[in-house]
């Protein structure tokens, strides 16, 4: 009978040999947590041009002149916060748009406070939307802009085309939902369950640290587990350090999102779907998807656990529109943005089809210069203290 021998100077060199690599990594790492790190998000250079209430409106800081006669408007979902596309030199949307020549301006939302549980649909739409619109086009002289949303501000976008549609020259949706009859996605499964009227009516506005808590419930293992497993198995690269650390810091600067958008949302999305079958109704109006006539480019995630596939690529099907294009990367949620092999393709993309629909851009007709006299005489006329108009809770800067 053969006897196997246990081979215990290899296992014990093998452990030897860990235990090495164990150390030696933990002494890189401890030297690169312990040292001076590079965390900075958003240091592209902007200027804050137009505030109303908690909302801000940046224009970035061009590094040449603009080719592009239309200026383009980002809205950003009222979930996180727009700084994701300027997480890092080198790693920006904002950056590259600017490399291309546009003229861009981003709206950040801010942080909502009790008083806002009560804004909804409308008040951020054809209120706050709006009023940005109208000041961009007063500012240039144009009689239309060029629209991009992300998430919900792409759902934002996309009402605003279609009760706006004389303003928006074209419309860009990226991992924006508007069908949501679909079983993909464990956040289209929950929202149609939920009894959202008890929430709103609870808590008011819905936590930013509830909602991260629920979105890392959507996949736990890969979210709580294998993300930070991965950072241990890294942290003795500043590099990936860096970066890590500048992501969790966007993840983490979680606004509250308003009550009353929060119950619009899930009560006429999620459950009753009403978007996509031209249904549904704000401030009054029915957003009808055929007005939206303006080109229209719809980027996608194919990977993206959020929002998935199935819930963006019915719109181009539902719009008016002519002239409309889908998009679909192999990346999720975020990797359309923070990725280095889609960066390649986002935001030249948009530049490129942006830059074949700006030859038609017309300029708005000139004021006769009587009436810039008389509002020269009329600003005169007028207390003004910080160029604030107080009753509408206005700031021009």
């Amino acid at each position: 009978m053969t006897q196997f021998k246990v081979p215990v100077d290899l296992i014990m060199s093998k452990m030897a040999d860990d235990v090495e690599r164990a150390h030696s990594h933990a002494q890189k790492a401890s030297k690169i947590l312990l040292g001076r790190l590079e965390t900075r998000i958003a240091q592209t250079p902007y200027e804050v041009v137009y505030q109303e209430d908690r909302i801000k409106l940046k224009h970035y800081k061009a590094k040449k002149k603009s080719e592009y006669k239309t200026s383009l408007l980002v809205v950003y979902a009222l979930i996180n916060r727009e700084t994701m596309l300027d997480l890092q030199p080198g790693r920006s949307v904002v950056e590259r748009f600017l490399d291309q020549g546009i003229d861009l301006y981003m709206i950040d939302w801010g942080y909502p406070t009790r008083k806002d549980r009560f804004l909804g649909f409308d008040d951020h739409i054809n209120g706050y939307m709006d009023n940005i619109v109208e000041f961009i086009r007063r500012k240039n002289r144009v009689k239309k802009i060029n629209l991009m949303g992300i998430c919900m501000g792409g759902t934002f976008c996309v009402i605003y085309a279609a009760l706006h549609p004389k303003k928006v020259k074209n419309l860009i949706t990226t991992v924006t939902p508007t069908n949501f009859e679909t079983q993909k996605g464990l956040l289209h499964i929950w929202m149609k369950h939920m009894d959202v009227d008890s929430v709103v009516n609870t808590y008011g506005n819905l936590s930013g640290d509830m909602m991260n808590f629920g979105f890392l419930l959507l996949n736990p293992a890969r979210l709580m587990i294998d993300k930070y497993v991965g950072f241990v198995e890294h942290m003795d690269k500043k590099k990936f350090v860096e970066n890590f650390v500048r992501m969790e810091k966007w993840i983490f600067d979680s606004p509250d999102l308003p009550g009353e958008v929060f119950r619009e949302f899930v009560k006429e999305c999620y459950q009753k779907n009403k978007l996509i079958q031209s249904k549904l109704e704000v401030g009054g109006k029915r957003v009808n998807l055929k007005k939206i006539t303006m080109p229209l480019l719809n980027f996608y995630g194919k990977y993206d656990h959020l929002v998935p596939p199935e819930a963006c690529d019915q719109l181009t099907k539902n719009v008016g529109s002519k002239d409309t294009e889908d998009i679909c990367l192999n990346t999720g949620h975020i990797g359309i943005y923070v990725s280095s092999k889609c960066q390649e393709t986002f935001a030249p993309k948009i530049a490129g089809w942006l830059k074949e629909r700006d030859k038609t851009a017309q300029k708005a007709k000139p004021r006769p210069r009587i009436i810039e006299e008389k509002r020269e005489v009329l600003k005169k006329s007028l207390v003004i203290v910080g160029r604030s108009d107080v009753k509408n809770n206005k700031q021009v800067l």
